[in-house]
């Protein structure tokens, strides 16, 4: 099955669902689709089964935002990414210990240690990258950068990865017992 079949399958099952609501939230949505994919190795699909939300605050750059847009041409359909900058900042808020896995940097690491630097940053963070240090780009900021600046507390347990995460991520997740 090609990739936009799929997600048309899945996007028209949630359309058609009775608890179909007109606007959702990125996280909103992939809980979703977590909910309707069958594969178990998925990351989606393991998301939605231990109820951890996924942010994604870019979603409509690429394939999948290439997707939503057309399918919200035919169906009453619309993405609120605020929703989701709203309860980013109440977990940072809300929360007296708050971690984060960053997986590639840029707009989605940027968002996580934002909303964390107004409780004085983040107690756990795992970053996991390609992006080289030398051009100043956010991407590249090591991760104690991020306690120069608030982000990420000077006493956090924290770890910069340097190397590719579709080999690195597997690797990590399949480390954790999930069974319990």
């Amino acid at each position: 099955m090609e990739v936009e079949d799929y997600f048309t399958e899945i996007m028209e099952d949630i359309y058609k669902s009775p608890d179909y609501k007109k606007e959702y939230s990125p996280s909103e949505l992939l809980r979703e689709f977590g909910k309707r994919m069958k594969d178990d190795g998925s990351i989606i699909r393991q998301a939605y089964l231990h109820n951890v939300p996924i942010f994604n605050p870019g979603i409509v750059d690429g394939a999948f935002g290439t997707q939503l847009m057309i399918f919200s041409r035919t169906h009453d359909f619309k993405l609120n990414v605020l929703k989701d900058e709203i309860a980013l900042s109440d977990i940072g808020f809300d929360n007296k210990t708050t971690g984060a896995l960053m997986v590639g940097g840029g707009i989605s690491k940027h968002h996580v240690i934002w909303w964390n630097q107004f409780k004085g940053g983040l107690d756990y963070a795992v970053y996991i990258t390609t992006a080289t240090q030398f051009d100043g780009s956010l991407s590249g900021a090591r991760l104690t950068e991020a306690v120069s600046w608030g982000k990420v507390k000077e006493k956090a347990k924290q770890v910069t990865i340097d190397g590719d995460a579709t080999i690195i991520l597997p690797v990590m997740l399949s480390a954790l017992d999930i069974s319990k």
